[in-house]
């Protein structure tokens, strides 16, 4: 049996997701909890350019970044569900929008979960709902009338976005807005309810409530006053 670990933390989405393509392909693994905090020798030393998390260990070799660890994982363990369109074209797409997650929409949202001040909140969470409007379009187009954006099971992009979902909800929460508005977006209010019911994910993606706890501790900490 292949010996496979998985160096991460539970609020983690980036973690969420290798966890979630681990478990789409079957694969047993060991799961090395970091502390929020502080990091590992073993994390330091798996990656030891950006010494951050997810690192996926495979064979005593170790895997960074949590989309390339993905693809790696479908490239790895064939015998499974695809997780990545098996037509260059439609890979290159699942690619492209997977980046345009983590890269432009997921910062939007982080934005509107730190928002300060009526004017800045609104503007993000317009920018942000824009951006969710844009993956209502890809979804129509990329799930070809099915479940998912990977058609029959959940592919790159879904993955890619759905990890996402338990911090969406917990900003829903936090900023007192409506993200997942069924009259905007009805395809991926679906498609988010499909998503977090799969036996994949149910055990994954932790709980709103775990992650409000985790963001008042550790995300929304009053800053000290400035000296005079």
């Amino acid at each position: 049996m292949a010996n496979v670990k998985l160096i991460g933390g539970r609020p983690s989405p980036y973690v969420n997701r290798v966890e979630i393509a681990l478990k789409v392909k079957s694969i047993d693994y060991e799961f090395l909890q970091e502390k929020f905090g502080s990091k590992s020798e073993l994390l330091l030393k798996s990656n030891p350019i950006h010494k951050k998390m997810p690192v996926l260990i495979h064979e005593d070799k170790p895997i960074c970044e949590s989309l390339i660890i993905v693809e790696y994982i479908d490239e790895v363990w064939t015998s499974g569900p695809s997780i990545l369109p098996s037509d260059p074209y439609d890979r290159a797409i699942a690619r492209f929008w997977g980046a345009y997650i983590d890269d432009k929409w997921f910062p939007l949202l982080r934005k509107l979960r730190d928002a300060k001040g009526k004017e800045e909140k609104l503007a993000a969470l317009n920018q942000t709902v824009e951006g969710l409007v844009l993956l209502e379009e890809v979804f129509a187009k990329t799930c070809k009338g099915k479940d998912f954006f990977g058609g029959d099971h959940m592919g790159y992009i879904d993955i890619a976005l759905g990890s996402f979902l338990g911090w969406l909800k917990a900003t829903e929460k936090l900023a007192d807005v409506k993200l997942l508005d069924e009259t905007k977006i009805p395809g991926l209010v679906r498609w988010a309810e499909r998503f977090c019911s799969a036996a994949e994910v149910k055990d994954v993606i932790p709980e709103t409530e775990e992650l409000l706890e985790f963001a008042r501790m550790f995300l929304l900490k009053p800053q000290a006053p400035s000296p005079n």
